[in-house]
């Protein structure tokens, strides 16, 4: 493939491309890129957001290049202020590493291990003394980060910005200059520390690596950003239940995007979708993405009782079953709140109580709409429905 196609390929679907020509000049003297995207384990779940850059990287992968995929262990201390209104908690280095350990098992699901670098940043963090990181701190003004927009409003409403907060974008880019990175790729909205990369690595001497800024995928509410904070999001490990459910969820504007940025459909495709009923297209895009996650024929499964509950008003037929005696303690009466939560399906008692107020929990055809309810044990068995995706056999 030319030079010329290969940069066609690499600017498809990007919002920023900064460097191009640079990269061209490098492409046609034969170099193979190294290029570069980072992760901090600030959660231990990979969502359909980090999907969008996950599938780029893996584009250059298949063009022949090497991909070199940075575990944020020593970042993730500091958090990415990018786009918060105040400062992250601060995770223990046991939690980081517990959140780190699924990292490469879920990136492998879009990446090819075999032509994967991994590196975490603690490799060379890890070893900078106080006098190092003073050093690399000189290298950028308050008044440089300030032009930041998400530290400028901080800034301009009084809410507090921490000296380390302003360390974060260093450390990323510094992490460009120890891998000698030719692209960078990140969400739009982390452009900011990428160029502060392209920065330090002219400092040294350095080729300046080129930014890609993908889009950002926006999450089930239809209008923010994909987000577990928001809640609005589709994990790689969420069950096929679960992830067939939450896509079917996505409001019908909102299902071209997945097709395009996810499943990286042409437009003619697309097109050709819209002309259909969006239900159906909305059900092809559920199976085609549980697929991806959960092997051939999963989507299809997850379809099949998706119709039975939604569209014939059945029941799930692959409901957990639980025996009486293990949800009750072997009491012959117990709360529906403390039922329910012995499932370990529900988050909390807290959002059992609120579904039940909902009006969202029945046992048969009856509404529970009493959280203070009680039950006692079921002549034969009981389908509870709770939310319009949990069943549950009580026998």
């Amino acid at each position: 493939m030319s030079p010329a196609e290969q940069l066609k390929i690499m600017k498809s679907r990007t919002e920023k491309f900064i460097g191009e020509a640079e990269i061209l000049k490098r492409l046609e003297a034969g170099k193979t890129l190294r290029v570069k995207l980072g992760v901090d384990p600030t959660r231990p779940d990979l969502t359909f957001g980090h999907m969008v850059v996950f599938q780029k990287l893996r584009q250059f992968q298949e063009l022949g290049h090497q991909a070199v995929l940075i575990i944020g262990d020593y970042t993730t201390r500091i958090g990415d202020p990018t786009g918060k209104s105040e400062t992250r908690p601060v995770l223990s280095e046991a939690e980081i590493e517990e959140n780190a350990k699924t990292y490469l098992e879920q990136a492998y699901q879009i990446l090819d291990p075999k032509k994967t670098e991994v590196r975490r940043n603690s490799e060379w963090f890890g070893k900078m003394s106080f006098l190092d990181a003073l050093q690399l701190s000189r290298r950028m003004t308050v008044a440089q980060m300030l032009a930041r927009d998400d530290f400028a409003k901080r800034h301009a409403s009084n809410t507090p910005i921490s000296i380390v907060e302003f360390l974060y974008p260093l450390l990323q880019g510094y992490d460009s200059v120890m891998l000698k990175c030719d692209i960078e790729i990140g969400g739009s909205d982390q452009l900011f520390n990428m160029l502060v990369g392209r920065d330090l690595q002219e400092q040294e001497g350095q080729p300046p690596q080129a930014v890609l800024g993908m889009p950002l995928l926006v999450g089930l509410d239809g209008e923010k950003k994909m987000s577990k904070s928001l809640g609005n999001y589709i994990a790689f490990n969420h069950g096929a239940k679960d992830m067939f459910g939450r896509i079917m969820s996505v409001p019908d504007t909102t299902m071209w995007v997945y097709y395009d940025l996810l499943l990286l459909c042409a437009p003619e495709e697309i097109a050709e979708l819209k002309a259909g009923h969006p239900m159906e297209a909305k059900k092809q895009l559920a199976t085609r993405l549980t697929d991806k996650f959960h092997g051939a024929g999963a989507g299809t499964k997850e379809r099949a009782e998706f119709e039975n509950v939604f569209s014939k008003g059945g029941v799930r037929t692959d409901m957990p079953e639980f025996a009486w005696e293990a949800v009750s303690g072997g009491a012959a009466e117990v709360g529906i709140v403390d039922l329910l939560a012995a499932t370990n399906l529900f988050p909390s008692k807290k959002e059992i109580r609120r579904l039940i107020e909902g009006g969202a929990v029945k046992i048969g055809e009856d509404k529970v709409s009493d959280p203070a309810l009680k039950v006692t044990k079921p002549a034969g068995e009981w389908v509870i429905q709770a939310g319009k995706r949990t069943f549950v056999k009580v026998k």
